[in-house]
């Protein structure tokens, strides 16, 4: 009996039950899991289609998680004068229009277009994630909010695993098969029709997505959502962020949040190049590399996907920043191994990484905010500007990578080096959240 109460009261707050609302806002999460990780394959992809160089490709993140940061603010001050019900429809509007302007770009057959669709489609991602993970967290008690946003969470990654499964078998097994090398050769009119032919390709599951927005931005407008403490009323922007960045574990949350989605992003845009590198040099083809690395990539989510209902259940014992801590610990030995093996074995380590990363996002999300009350909203959109990490990061691994070796190993293992470093500055804040919990 007690058990049900605790679990009831974990969706309560002053008489009102948040199940329901819970459970569509959390449908949420897994369209910006499907957007994400559809995306990962595509630096790879256009890399080869338009005959890039691997920093060239990696431009795609820079597009994708620049709309993240240039929107979080303004998506913040949006949902604290309306409604996070109204930021919602205002993400998936924007979200639905960034997939369907993957069509004129594939008319127009330029790179450039396809990197403001991405832009567009990612401002409509910060407007959902501003939204939703403080709505989430604003469903019940401030002492279960971290349990309750890494439960929202967790129903992330279906959405992951979904955009992994749609590039692998709708865009990367139906790309042309040529090489990158072969692809080079090509005369202008032979590259020109191979090009329009697989842009075909891989626009046709981004414009299914736009239509299925849609339908879930209908669906959602005629329900009635609650207002959890929203207010509309106006306050000093300037005041407020000077409030809320002189909260160490919030100021300090913004920093490794930074450094963890810079991490992610490298770990799984990367992992393609990593495995492809690896496979080629054990006789594989080029085209028959990447599809067998987006499948280690597949197994990667899915740890990820286990690893956070696992890290969940092991928060009712274990406070958020030992979890955080040892997480990150154990991701930064795993970057070692990447680093170190030339081999499947460093290809294994990287996929083990994912489990590591399963519930850091929301952890530090949870940490930070703690204690903010209704600056919580505007501080949410703090962190997602940190997502500007997915952004700055993946251009300087992807550099690294074209140099072919660095320090004496393959340039492909070297990179990994960045989210090492990334992991040391997220686990440095656990440390320090466990220190203040003691004091």
């Amino acid at each position: 009996m007690m058990d049900k109460e605790r679990r009831a009261s974990i969706f309560c707050k002053n008489g009102v039950n948040y199940v329901l609302p819970f459970i569509l806002v959390t449908s949420c999460f897994a369209l910006w899991g499907f957007a994400n990780d559809i995306t990962h394959p595509m630096v790879k992809a256009f890399s080869k289609i338009f005959r890039m160089s691997v920093t060239d490709g990696a431009l795609i993140q820079v597009a994708f998680y620049g709309g993240y940061f240039v929107m979080a603010f303004p998506a913040a001050l949006f949902i604290r004068k309306y409604s996070y019900k109204a930021g919602i429809l205002l993400g998936l509007g924007l979200y639905a229009i960034g997939a369907f302007l993957f069509y004129p770009a594939m008319l127009i057959g330029n790179y450039y277009p396809f990197l403001f669709a991405y832009f567009i489609l990612t401002c409509g991602l910060s407007f959902l994630e501003t939204s939703s993970n403080p709505y989430i967290l604003s469903m019940g008690p401030e002492e279960t909010a971290t349990r309750r946003l890494n439960l929202a969470q967790a129903f992330n990654p279906i959405g992951s695993l979904l955009g992994m499964y749609v590039a692998m078998n709708f865009i990367q097994n139906r790309l042309n098969p040529m090489s990158t090398v072969e692809r080079g050769q090509l005369s202008d009119i032979e590259f020109e029709a191979v090009k329009d032919a697989d842009l075909q390709v891989l626009v046709t599951p981004y414009l299914a997505i736009g239509v299925v927005i849609l339908v879930i931005f209908v669906l959602f407008g005629a329900l009635k959502m609650p207002k959890a403490g929203e207010e509309g009323d106006s306050f000093k922007v300037l005041l407020t962020l000077k409030r809320i960045f002189s909260v160490p574990h919030y100021r300090e949350g913004v920093v490794a949040q930074f450094f963890y989605v810079g991490a992610q992003i490298m770990c799984w845009t990367f992992i393609i190049q990593y495995g492809t590198h690896l496979f080629m040099s054990q006789g594989a083809g080029e085209q028959e590399a990447e599809v067998l690395s987006q499948r280690y990539n597949i197994v990667a989510m899915v740890l990820f996907c286990v690893s956070r209902f696992i890290c969940t259940f092991a928060l009712r014992y274990i406070s958020p920043g030992l979890l955080l801590r040892t997480l990150a610990v154990a991701g930064a030995f795993l970057a070692i191994g990447v680093i170190s093996f030339q081999s499947v074995f460093g290809l294994y380590c990287l996929v083990g990484i994912s489990a590591c990363m399963s519930l850091m996002f929301p952890t530090i999300y949870g940490i930070a905010l703690s204690g903010l009350g209704e600056d919580a909203k505007f501080g949410a959109a703090g962190l997602i500007m940190a997502i500007l990490g997915g952004s700055v990061l993946p251009p300087f691994q992807a550099r690294i990578i074209d140099l072919g070796t660095f320090l004496g190993m393959p340039a492909v293992n070297a990179s990994f080096i960045l989210p090492l470093l990334c992991f040391v500055v997220v686990a440095v804040y656990g440390h320090r959240t466990c220190h203040r919990m003691r004091h």
